[in-house]
């Protein structure tokens, strides 16, 4: 967990001494808050995907209500999203907690399908809500200047530090999910469900917390989205593609279940369009998303554990990144796994 913890420190003040030294309207420091973005919304879903093996593909739904409930307080009462983001964070729990009581015993793809039709069913709803959502126009965040009360520049360079902020923040309630009693329960559900309610867990109270942690810090990150382009529809912060399948892909190619995997997913995929989508954006139509995705597999089929097991084995022993990331073996358990061994 130490050298996760370094990476995330490292990452974090990376990027403020990039916003320092370069120019604050500049195209690479917007290319930093877009991967500091991109990791603290794979992180957000790791909680759930990751731990819990809870594929979810509706988390486009928490970002955009929490990009929608904030800006919407803002235009309509001039609110800051300093209070907007946790009015955003509160409505994404009630979300997920209407959406967790049926579909959390759905296991596989049903379970994924469920999350799915609830996230289109948040964008047909904005959609059809003009007087509140600006409807398929969109919403536009009002400018006001620089201003820390409205948590808004003219540059991405003060933008730097909300994001690596919330980075840090995500990625702390991650590892302490992860290496507390939580990230046991949630391993175990994760492992075996049958299992772990035979062993007096609460299977459904324990991924019912999961949900609403990782759906209030998804909000949050919609808020900072939102602040970020000032402007934004319905398409863009509930789109399956751009972010609940963007939020597990980040995860999945770095490591999921790992602290760093997120990080180290953001750190290849964000660049990696980018530079696809610049040198390529003239050729044929098409060609920049088929060596993205020619690259994705590519690293699926060499890394399968993700990118984060690079740094897993030397010498044919697990060790860096990977055995950081895993948390003590219970004693109690295997005492119990010896002894019926021996018997």
């Amino acid at each position: 967990m130490k050298r996760s913890l370094i990476l995330v420190a490292l990452v974090a003040v990376l990027a403020i001494v990039l916003a320092n030294v370069l120019d604050p309207r500049g195209y690479i420091l917007r290319i930093v808050c877009l991967i500091l973005l991109a990791a603290t919304l794979g992180q957000c879903w790791n909680i759930v995907g990751g731990l819990a093996n809870q594929i979810s593909l509706g988390h486009a739904a928490f970002f955009g209500i929490g990009a929608y409930c904030s800006t919407v307080l803002q235009v309509k009462w001039g609110i800051t999203p300093w209070l907007g983001i946790f009015a955003g964070m509160l409505l994404a729990m009630v979300a997920a907690f209407i959406l967790s009581l049926p579909t959390m015993r759905l296991k596989g793809p049903y379970f994924a399908l469920a999350t799915l039709a609830f996230g289109e069913a948040c964008r047909i709803l904005a959609t059809a809500m003009p007087g509140v959502t600006g409807g398929p126009q969109g919403i536009s965040v009002p400018f006001v200047g620089d201003s820390w009360a409205m948590m808004q520049f003219k540059g991405a360079g003060n933008y730097v530090y909300l994001f690596a902020g919330l980075f840090v923040i995500v990625s702390i309630v991650f590892a302490l999910l992860a290496y507390g009693k939580m990230g046991y329960l949630l391993r175990a559900v994760r492992e075996n469900e049958e299992a772990a309610e035979v062993s007096g867990v609460n299977t459904l109270r324990v991924k019912l917390i999961g949900s609403l942690i990782s759906a209030a810090l998804t909000a949050a990150t919609g808020t900072l989205f939102a602040q970020f382009t000032f402007f934004f529809d319905p398409e863009s912060v509930f789109s399956v593609a751009h972010i609940s399948i963007h939020a597990a892909l980040i995860a999945i190619v770095g490591g999921v279940g790992t602290l760093a995997g997120p990080i180290i997913g953001a750190l290849l995929i964000v660049p990696l369009e980018e530079l696809l989508t610049t040198y390529f954006s003239n050729d044929a139509a098409g060609i920049a998303p088929f060596i993205f995705g020619l690259i994705l597999v590519a690293v699926v089929i060499l890394r399968p554990r993700g990118l984060v097991s690079i740094f897993g084995r030397r010498r044919g022993r697990p060790s860096g990144l990977q055995q950081r990331d895993a948390p003590p073996a219970d004693p109690a358990f295997m005492a119990k796994k010896r002894a019926g061994a021996e018997s």
